[in-house]
C-alpha cells in the first residue's frame, strides 16, 4: 500500500512539475523552490531532473543554457506537444475532481474528505 501511495504522490508531483512548466520557462532549482512554496512539501531532485530528461527525450520539453546570476542554468520549457499534453491531463484531472466533488456532496463518497487526514499523507 505504501508503494502505491508513493506512486500516486509521485504522479501528482510530476503533474505539478508540468503545471509549473506550463506557466513559463524555468530552471530545475526554481521548480523545486516553487513546488515547495505552493504545495508546502519538498520534492526530490531525484524525481524532478530525471522527469525533465524523460520529457525532453520525448520532445515534450526543450532546454536552453542561459546565465542566471553567476551560474549557467538549463532553462526548461514545454514544447507545443508538451503544452497539449498538459492541457489534456488538466482536463482529465479537473473531470476527476468534479466527479469526486459530486460524490462527496451527494453522500455517495462518505469516505471522501477535503483534508489529508486518513490518507496517510
Amino acid at each position: 500500500m505504501k508503494s502505491e501511495l508513493d506512486d500516486l504522490i509521485s504522479d501528482f508531483s510530476r503533474f505539478y512539475v508540468l503545471t509549473i512548466l506550463y506557466e513559463g520557462p524555468t530552471h530545475g532549482y526554481s521548480i523545486l523552490r516553487e513546488f515547495k512554496k505552493r504545495v508546502g512539501k519538498e520534492i526530490s531532485p531525484s524525481l524532478v531532473y530525471p522527469f525533465l530528461k524523460k520529457l525532453e527525450k520525448k520532445g515534450l520539453v526543450k532546454h536552453t543554457d542561459k546565465p542566471v546570476g553567476e551560474k549557467e542554468r538549463k532553462i526548461f520549457e514545454l514544447t507545443e506537444e508538451g503544452r497539449e499534453l498538459w492541457s489534456r491531463l488538466f482536463k482529465r484531472f479537473a473531470n476527476l475532481i468534479s466527479i469526486a466533488t459530486e460524490c462527496a456532496h451527494s453522500g455517495k463518497g462518505k469516505n471522501l474528505t477535503a483534508t489529508p487526514e486518513g490518507t496517510g499523507l
